[in-house]
């Protein structure tokens, strides 16, 4: 009987290496936005930009082969895809039910306007500019893909950074405030969906494998409405002998990297599966026996992200842009503004809201921060999107959310330090 051929040993070296090095730049960039009354996270963001080509790149030295050779890439991806599914659950988890439902007058003018006028606009600038994309890198010859995916990413608000900056900003218990989380929520639930049927399109094979997929994945929302849901309740109920911090942690985990597994099969990202997974735990057993669960994993997901963030950085190439993809940054960076603030404007000022609150409507609602990575992550992994494109819309994206602040500073001046963050803690594991 023959041994089995060990496997090539992985470069443990060059993995702890290039963590170090990405998490000490993620963390000296996040306090520099930080004290920019900006976000932390676009910090983080734009310290994994700067760890690639576009910036360490092109130092002598080829530093960022050094810190983050193909060999170390790898390991990189799967810490950050780790990251990456643990945040999607804070996302789901935050994501209040009730903001779905009942939602006024101006609410919902205001939600369906804000998505519905960037998303027509994102398509309309995907016809325009895709004499311009760069075929030998994208799937498929259809634009129907790549048209539906920049409506959508066009679409987006960065719901846990824009919580962040209502809440530190005293806005949380206002009208805009409300008006301003809920419009958020019924859009980045909407465009969840929308991009579900993006990413199934994509990975079908015909129309037979589209509708068995459709048929998986709605198994798949009701096994997690009707079995997994109750059975939570049922593990989580407050009383039960082995209640307490470490069974909650456990499950939730668990399930959501089984729920991540599942989509990731089902032909679905893995993001969606954390993401429902995260919507249907049930909050109130949640936070009457362990409330700091979710915290912890919110804190575990904020030390791995910096990973995901490197690693769309070394994508992201701001010096291959040339002339034709500065044209298509600009007029990203105008498509996703006008959207956003016309249609959030507009639907609000027609539904009664004053001039002031629906400026600040449209400046609030512009922001994409992480979420808009996340999406466009998932367009270059699934080739809808090429490198010329995704770094334009990474950088709209890092621009349309810095403009945020500043913008609303001159509508609602704060008096005193702005240390707005993306809800979770400072980065790797830094107290509040």
């Amino acid at each position: 009987m023959t041994a089995a051929v060990p496997a090539a040993p992985a470069d443990t070296s060059g993995v702890l290496l290039g963590l170090a090095v990405l998490l000490a730049v993620a963390y000296v960039f996040g306090r520099l936005a930080q004290r920019s009354h900006q976000p932390v996270v676009i910090g983080e963001i734009v310290a994994g930009i700067a760890l690639g080509p576009s910036l360490l790149g092109l130092l002598p030295g080829d530093l960022s082969q050094l810190f983050f050779p193909p060999a170390v890439r790898p390991f990189l991806q799967i810490v950050a895809q780790l990251g990456l599914v643990l945040f999607m659950f804070g996302v789901g988890y935050r994501l209040e039910a009730s903001h779905l439902r009942g939602a006024g007058r101006q609410v919902t003018a205001v939600s369906l306007s804000s998505v519905t006028l960037p998303f027509l606009l994102g398509m309309g600038l995907a016809v325009v500019i895709s004499p311009w994309f760069i075929a030998s890198e994208m799937d498929g010859d259809s634009l129907l893909e790549p048209a539906l995916f920049l409506g959508v990413a066009m679409s987006i608000t960065a719901f846990p950074v824009l919580a962040r900056i209502i809440d530190e900003r005293g806005l949380h218990k206002s009208r805009l405030g409300s008006i301003a989380l809920t419009s958020a929520a019924v859009q980045d639930f909407l465009a969840w969906c929308v991009l579900a049927v993006i990413v199934a399109l994509v990975h079908s094979t015909g129309s037979v494998s589209l509708a068995w997929m459709a048929v998986e994945a709605a198994a798949f929302v009701l096994g997690l409405l009707y079995v997994v849901r109750p059975a939570l309740r049922w593990l989580l109920a407050p009383g039960r002998r082995w209640a307490g911090g470490a069974v909650t942690h456990a499950a939730l985990v668990v399930g959501l990297l089984m729920c991540a597994w599942t989509t990731e099969k089902i032909g679905l990202h893995a993001v969606f599966g954390a993401f429902a997974f995260g919507a249907v735990a049930p909050r109130e057993h949640i936070g009457t026996l362990a409330p700091e669960v979710p915290e912890r994993i919110d804190q575990t997901s904020l030390f791995l992200l910096p990973a995901f963030f490197t690693v769309t950085g070394l994508s992201v190439n701001l010096g291959g842009l040339g002339r034709q993809g500065t044209l298509i940054l600009l007029a990203a960076v105008v498509v996703a503004c006008v959207g956003k603030f016309a249609g959030a404007f507009g639907a609000a000022l027609l539904t009664g809201a004053s001039a002031r609150e629906s400026t600040a409507l449209g400046v609030l609602l512009n922001a994409r921060g992480l979420t808009e990575l996340v999406i466009l992550n998932v367009g270059l992994s699934l080739k809808i999107l090429d490198s010329r494109l995704f770094t334009a819309m990474v950088f709209m994206a890092v621009i349309t959310t810095i403009m945020t602040g500043p913008l609303l500073q001159r509508l609602y001046p704060l008096e005193g330090p702005v240390t707005t963050r993306e809800r979770i803690p400072d980065p790797v594991g830094a107290p509040r």
